[in-house]
């Protein structure tokens, strides 16, 4: 027999069902409940393994999505774990049994879905996360050597700051800040010419070439001053103390003048090439005495003024060392008030000696046995200091021996311009001394500057011959020497049928001019050799040119003295 449960009654007095059948299906829900928290606590653990080995893997440096993926697993954990509380909460209406295996059916597949899910989720990350890995450790290799670099940066800033402060070099890496004074460094006196070159200038102590006692300057005070190339500077240096290591080239830390002027006052004087040139105005008178029969010559045959620019043309042992000796005495003896500069570039040893001993006035040689860079510094350094004396107004000669050497120190220092005229002759190595004989000029109103250079002709190279026809029209005033009056022992050997001065009736008065020409008109009608020897027959016979001029007036053009003019 079975019994039979009686309905139980509710609150609300309606029947419902036996309280065993209650009792069973809440053991039912129960059941269903566990299992489905199994599964989802099976599913979380092997999750949770999974982000574990994951994490293991990942690098410290990618703990930000670590932590996203920590985040997101542990609301997932929470997610399943409210779903499992709710699943273990008794319903408030009893549902049947069979609605309660739908609902545990349906969760089991969910839970399934969404383990696949993270798996999937994992596999994904795992493979991101080792190219992230991959991608940081390139990132740190790279960041290694840009610190590497960096570093190495750091470090040669930091040599050249040392550079800059303590030890000038004459390179690109000068030092640019300037040393300061206290009141116990010991300061030495300290006086040249400023070369200031691309990076950097020096004060040159000992002549026009670099030498190992120059005094750096730096480019902020160059700046400052306003100082340029050629400038001559006084100033003082601090003397190191006992037993530190001697540097190679000691700082200007003090200005005390330029070109014997205060060191405020040097910029606001003129450019030098902004001046107004002119024709030679007033004259260079070069006789001085009656038996120095060359500055006679010269002042009838070719007369010099202030900013003349002359060439003279001479072959080798044609005696153009004796006529600049002349010319350079008679200036020195005329003219006090010019500054006389004798440049010798590429010449003897034996000859500067002779050319200092002989004249009066500054000589600035570089021997044939110096590289040509020293030829052209020295030249360049010469023309900029004249310049610079030309902007204050004074008057400077310039005597250069000679053009054509200084042309061929050009051709071998300067770089390669892949233009090449006759006689091997870059086209590039003929502008620098075209610039410096083109600085001859007589200014507007005041200061000129006379350049008288010597060009080699009859040498037998084509490159002589093409660095004269390249000066040749340049000059307002020429001398030619002729070698074969010099062979005969006939000085001055000027060939005066060749010789000439352009705009010469600005410089002669109009009876002196018109003597001259008749003088030459006698003088073309005879050989070069006979009218030379006439005319330095004449002139051994008088006492000055004034006389020469006046016994010329006197007589007719055919007999040169046999009858008087009317």
């Amino acid at each position: 027999t079975r019994a039979v449960e009686a309905p139980t009654i509710g609150s609300n007095g309606v029947a419902g069902p036996p309280a065993g059948a209650v009792v069973a299906d809440e053991a039912a829900g129960r059941g269903s409940s566990s299992s489905s928290n199994g599964a989802s606590t099976a599913s979380s653990t092997v999750a949770e393994r999974e982000r574990r080995s994951s994490s293991r893997q990942d690098q410290p440096s990618r703990q930000d999505q670590a932590s996203r993926q920590a985040r997101s697993d542990q609301g997932s954990n929470r997610y399943e774990r409210g779903q499992s509380v709710e699943d273990d909460a008794p319903p408030a209406d009893q549902p049947s049994k069979q609605h309660h295996r739908d609902q545990s059916a349906q969760h089991d597949r969910q839970q399934q879905d969404r383990s696949q899910g993270s798996q999937q989720n994992n596999q994904q990350g795992n493979r991101s996360s080792g190219s992230q890995q991959s991608s940081n450790q390139r990132n740190q290799q790279d960041s290694s050597r840009d610190d590497a670099g960096s570093s190495r940066s750091r470090r040669r800033r930091r040599s050249r700051d040392r550079d800059r402060t303590g030890r000038p070099y004459e390179g690109n890496d000068q030092p640019q800040q300037q040393q300061q004074v206290s009141d116990d460094d010991v300061l030495l006196p300290v006086a040249g010419i400023l070369d200031v070159l691309d990076n950097y200038a020096f004060v040159r102590t000992s002549g026009y070439l670099p030498g190992p006692n120059d005094v750096y300057v730096s480019l902020s005070m160059v700046r400052r001053y306003g100082l340029r190339k050629g400038d001559a500077v006084t100033g003082s240096v601090k003397q190191p103390p006992e037993g530190d290591r001697r540097e190679k080239f000691n700082a200007l830390v003090t200005l005390d003048s330029v070109n014997g002027d205060e060191p405020d006052k040097s910029r606001n004087r003129p450019d030098f090439n902004k001046l107004t040139p002119l024709y030679p105005q007033e004259r260079l008178r070069l006789e001085t005495e009656a038996s120095i029969l060359t500055t006679r010559v010269i002042d009838i045959i070719a007369p010099i003024g202030k900013g003349q620019r002359g060439l003279i043309v001479s072959p080798s042992k044609a005696g153009k060392t004796l006529v600049l000796q002349s010319i350079a005495n008679a200036i020195t003896t005329n003219n006090p008030e010019c500054h006389l500069m004798v440049v010798l570039v590429d010449e003897r040893p034996e000859e500067v000696t002779d050319m200092q001993r002989a004249v009066k006035g500054e000589v600035i040689a570089s021997t044939f046995d110096r590289p040509a860079d020293d030829h052209t510094t020295v030249a360049e350094l010469a023309i900029e200091r004249a310049k610079r004396l030309v902007e204050l107004g004074n008057d400077v000669v310039v005597l250069l021996d000679s053009m054509t050497r200084l042309g061929r120190a050009y051709n071998l220092a300067a770089p390669a311009s892949g233009r090449i005229l006759s006689g091997g002759v870059d086209s590039a190595a003929l502008y620098p001394p075209k610039r410096f004989f083109g600085a001859a000029r007589n200014i507007e109103h005041g200061g000129s500057l006379t350049i008288l250079a010597t060009a080699l002709v009859e040498t037998g190279s084509r490159m002589d011959e093409v660095i004269f026809e390249e000066f040749k029209g340049t000059g307002n005033m020429e001398l030619k020497l002729d070698r074969r009056l010099a062979d005969k022992r006939v000085f001055p050997a000027v060939d005066i049928n060749q010789s000439g001065t352009r705009k010469e009736e600005i410089l002669l008065s109009p009876d002196e001019l018109k003597i001259v020409w008749q003088l030459r008109r006698v003088l073309h009608a005879l050989e070069t050799q006979q009218a030379l020897e006439l005319m330095l027959d004449r002139l051994r016979k008088t006492k000055s040119n004034y006389e020469f001029l006046s016994q010329v007036q006197k007589t007719t053009p055919g007999s040169f003295g046999s009858v008087d003019a009317d």
